[in-house]
């Protein structure tokens, strides 16, 4: 039986598709937009317009990168605040031309080195998570990989959130909690069962709509059908918001996430 630690160690597997695989086999094009207009162009988080099955969107997402070097320079999907802005900046544009947003979330968490926090990380992810929940065009919200922290959740404020079924999506990684709460790193495996951060748990918790099935033995097994079930599914929440007026869908947006952590049954 797979365990929540046995999820993590899939979510993080290096050979797992990346945001720019899925990109290459759902879309039929891209065009990357740059810079946050700002300070940079963060590589961390990157976005663009694309084609999916005929379909205009706006395409999010954290990028890890493939190789050494794009790990480094992308901080292996840790993005800065200038990512967080770009993001913003690039959802605008995606709400002025009626598009929907969709974002891939991928990340252990926000970069933490110290030009980070100097330039306002804090700041950036609190206005990006007020500035989704406020957005006006359907926003699907796919975690692939890691969603760690508020470095995931920044982007993952939508109206419909899909998950892979060996991402892992949670307040902390495991070893960070296993740390805090019994000071022993080597406990993670106990701290991942009891965060619930595995896609069937958070199913049955409510903060997640769909399970997207993987190819057996994980997404690294074989990325084109993974992605063609990440595309059936972001294809059909499309269809599923695309009538629905913008007022309706931010007051069910809010109220999907104002909901989360209420439980009555307990």
């Amino acid at each position: 039986m797979k365990t929540a630690m046995d999820c993590v160690k899939l979510a993080r597997d290096p050979k797992r598709p990346h945001l720019k695989d899925f990109i290459s086999i759902m879309c039929s094009d891209f065009v990357e937009l740059h810079g946050d207009r700002l300070v940079n162009d963060d590589r961390g988080l990157i976005g663009g317009f694309a084609t999916i099955d005929g379909v205009k969107v706006l395409v999010l997402g954290h990028n890890k990168g493939s190789t050494i070097e794009e790990n480094m320079t992308a901080n292996f999907g840790m993005a800065n605040p200038d990512g967080y802005r770009k993001a913003m900046r690039l959802a605008k544009l995606a709400e002025k031309f009626h598009v929907p947003v969709v974002t891939f979330v991928d990340t252990p968490g926000a970069y933490p080195g110290r030009e980070a926090e100097e330039r306002g990380q804090a700041e950036a992810i609190a206005k990006s998570l007020e500035f989704f929940s406020r957005l006006k065009t359907p926003v699907v919200v796919v975690v692939t990989g890691e969603g760690g922290s508020g470095g995931a959740l920044a982007i993952a404020v939508g109206d419909r959130v899909l998950m892979m079924e060996n991402a892992v999506y949670s307040v902390i990684s495991p070893e960070g909690c296993a740390g805090i709460l019994w000071r022993d790193g080597a406990k993670a495996p106990e701290a991942a069962e009891a965060l619930k951060i595995t896609a069937p748990d958070l199913k049955r918790l409510g903060v997640i709509d769909v399970v997207v099935k993987e190819p057996a033995g994980g997404a690294q097994k074989n990325h084109k059908v993974a992605a063609a079930n990440v595309k059936k599914a972001v294809l059909a929440a499309l269809k599923e918001l695309k009538d629905v007026p913008a007022d309706e869908l931010i007051e069910a947006r809010y109220a999907k996430f104002r909901a989360m952590g209420n439980f009555f049954n307990c």
